[in-house]
């Protein structure tokens, strides 16, 4: 049970770092509330839990090709500007009574998803992390053990989703309308400068 709560831990520390998803979802939450940002954060997981699968299938040759990469830069530049603008332009419409807006709860799984698996950095992390926690399961445990083991760090990271909703709908409810705009519009503006780096790095694939 040990080893099983510390591939939980693992899922924990792997979420943390603060990124684009963690930003978006923050965002999320404080302009429609908790289940959005849940829900947001559950679309991301959707598309780690793709990624963790195909490491676990040995399908990553394929990711390595430049004309992957470059596409997937592009791709992640497209989704990260786009996001960080409708950021921007909703800065000032948040409302702190109980409406939440006529955005649907299935967009909401979709922007997490999209977010998560057009962002190349996601790719290169889990090729690196898993296939180094693959490695070492299957040495210490036997293959028989790699499921119970990963599943337990997708634990951890659903653990990070809800804590994310919770933080950040919390931040909705202490907050008041004008600093919950500004949270949001530095939200918008760090989303751009990710979609910007990913460009850059999109162009230098392309000019190597």
């Amino acid at each position: 049970m040990s080893v099983f709560l510390s591939y939980i831990f693992l899922g924990l520390s792997l979420a943390a770092p603060i990124g684009p998803v963690n930003a978006a979802q923050l965002d999320k939450g404080i302009r429609k509330g908790f289940l959005h940002a849940w829900i947001f954060g559950l679309g991301a997981v959707a598309a780690d839990a793709i990624y963790m699968m195909v490491v676990y299938l040995g399908v990553v040759r394929f990711l390595h090709t430049p004309f992957m990469q470059t596409f997937l830069w592009f791709f992640g530049c497209f989704v990260l500007t786009y996001t960080g603008i409708e950021s921007l332009l909703k800065a000032g419409q948040i409302e702190t009574s109980g409406k939440r807006g006529d955005d649907s709860h299935f967009k909401s799984f979709l922007s997490g998803f999209f977010m998560s698996i057009s962002n190349p950095l996601t790719i290169l992390f889990w090729l690196g992390i898993y296939g180094s926690v693959l490695a070492k399961t299957a040495s210490s445990y036997g293959t028989s053990q790699l499921a119970l083991y990963s599943t337990a760090i997708l634990i951890g990271i659903l653990v990070w989703d809800i804590t994310m909703a919770s933080v950040a709908s919390g931040f909705r409810r202490m907050l008041t309308a004008k600093l919950l705009a500004i949270i949001s519009f530095l939200s918008g503006l760090s989303l751009i400068a990710f979609g910007a780096y990913f460009g850059l790095q999109a162009i230098k694939v392309l000019v190597n």
